[in-house]
């Protein structure tokens, strides 16, 4: 249940909040999820009018839906925003907004910031916001945070901003964003698991031979190549996208489904994945880059050509291998991988089950795949028989469980998670022990990494995994599964 409240966002002008957060709270609001007096304050660092920022957001709603919305929600949403300027150089800026979201006839006492801002001014922000109060709670109000991706950019630079903000907010006013965990696919992990018995018994290392959790992209790095550069694809998409899937397929079944006990689950589980072997690191760790092909018929260029640099060694394609110490898992490879510039765009978990086939010597392998984009679905691959006269011809049957039909309602990721962030929902948001222990775990490799000076392999954009990153698998009888049907 959400509160009235205030929800203060920052970098209200910037990208994300044009494209994703306003037109998000407007569907919210269409939808009648946000309280009738909940307030958005929306925060930039330009001058603007309440007539012009008027006009800003229905560019932004008409460009995301194409003029095509309730004229009546358009004029109840508009009653809820406010636009504050907090100029950079105004040593007072933050004074004049607690001034203003100290106005009991205008807002209530329970405020939420949304930081969309760079990470460089995550700290810097909560530091002001407490100068003036505003992360104080008084009379049963709430005072959160949410924090945008990344928080830090290592152990070490998490573990600092950490040391920042927890002067200010207790652990359960923060709240870490990684959007996709709002993604309605990835909840769906949860509930194919444990709401389904057939699955627990076989979901250990007697019956699974190894799992895959997938992230590749068609598009390159686009305008984005000096972030990219100074990040690479582990840091990019291991770190904190592809392990929290992890986290989600692998981890013991929670106590219950609060967000404590969820979290709780996840911890547990990342905190018991073995580090990489550095003495055998070649094996378990591999990086390369993209170069000129051709996407759907066009000719893109290389990643060191859109950089123009030929000396960089950072990678748009990164997998690793990964174990995890513990009963249920021990001794079963978990491979990571992403990519920019695949012959395919997808993000999926592949789970391989192992052939125990005695009798039916040649009878084909058993798969599972939760696909969370971009189509929403759990596919199964079984051996059925043919029929006719020979009673051991048989072949692979698909079976498609769609998590999404026709009708069903569509909320975007960071619609879910605003509405978490208001309603103080944190199953959805990051543990700080869960950013320690991806960070511990990634650190080790980045620096190996970072260290090597060896030009990576190339791939041809366009074309499927490479052939050379073969080298971190078990054993030749594994391969990089393409997609939901193989």
């Amino acid at each position: 249940m959400i509160d009235n409240g205030t929800l203060v966002l920052f970098g209200a002008k910037g990208n994300l909040a044009r494209v994703k957060l306003i037109p998000g709270l407007f569907h919210l609001d269409d939808c009648g999820q946000l309280p009738r007096k909940m307030k958005i304050f929306s925060v930039g660092r330009q001058e603007m009018s309440h007539e012009a920022w008027v006009a800003e957001i229905k560019d932004m709603l008409d460009k995301k839906f194409k003029g095509n919305y309730d004229q009546a929600t358009f004029e109840r949403f508009i009653k809820r925003n406010i636009y504050h300027c907090n100029l950079p150089d105004d040593p007072d800026a933050f004074k004049k907004m607690a001034v203003k979201l100290n106005n009991e006839e205008e807002f209530t006492d329970n405020l939420a910031f949304f930081l969309s801002v760079r990470p460089s001014d995550f700290a810097l922000i909560v530091d002001q916001l407490a100068d003036e109060g505003l992360l104080t709670e008084k009379n049963g109000s709430f005072r959160r945070v949410l924090i945008e991706k990344p928080f830090g950019t290592n152990y070490e630079s998490a573990v600092e901003l950490q040391k920042s903000i927890e002067k200010h907010l207790r652990e359960d006013q923060i709240y870490r964003i990684d959007h996709y965990l709002g993604k309605s696919a990835l909840q769906n992990i949860l509930i194919t698991r444990f709401a389904n018995s057939i699955f627990e018994p076989v979901w250990n290392n007697q019956f699974i031979d190894h799992i895959q959790i997938t992230n590749h992209e068609t598009l390159g790095v686009g305008d984005r190549t000096t972030f990219y550069d100074a990040t690479g694809a582990l840091r990019d998409m291991i770190q904190s996208h592809l392990l929290q899937m992890l986290a989600l397929t692998t981890m013991e079944a929670p106590k219950s489904f609060s967000p404590g006990d969820i979290r709780d689950a996840k911890i547990n589980l990342l905190e018991s994945i073995q580090p990489i072997p550095m003495n055998d690191f070649d094996h378990h760790a591999f990086r390369a880059q993209y170069s000129s092909g051709k996407i759907e018929g066009e000719t893109v260029k290389g990643y060191l050509d859109e950089l123009e640099d030929q000396n960089s060694v950072t990678e748009t394609y990164a997998a690793i291998k990964l174990f995890i110490n513990n009963q249920r898992w021990r001794g079963i490879p978990i491979y990571l991988r992403t990519a920019k510039r695949l012959h395919e765009g997808g993000t999926y978990i592949s789970i391989k089950f192992k052939d125990n086939n005695p009798i039916l010597e040649n009878a084909g392998s058993n798969w599972m795949v939760m696909s969370i984009q971009p189509k929403e679905t759990t596919h199964f691959e079984i051996q059925t028989k043919i029929p006719g006269l020979n009673d051991f011809d048989f072949r692979v049957s698909n079976l498609e469980a769609n998590n999404r039909v026709a009708g069903d309602e569509s909320i975007d990721a960071y619609e879910t998670l605003m509405l978490d962030l208001m309603a103080g929902n944190q199953s959805r948001f990051l543990h700080i022990n869960e950013v320690k222990a991806q960070w511990k775990l990634v650190d080790p490799i980045i620096e190996t990494w970072m260290k090597d000076k060896t030009q990576p392999v190339q791939y041809i954009a366009g074309s499927s995994d490479p052939v050379e990153s073969k080298i971190i698998f078990e054993n030749e009888s594994q391969f990089w599964r393409k997609s939901i049907h193989g």
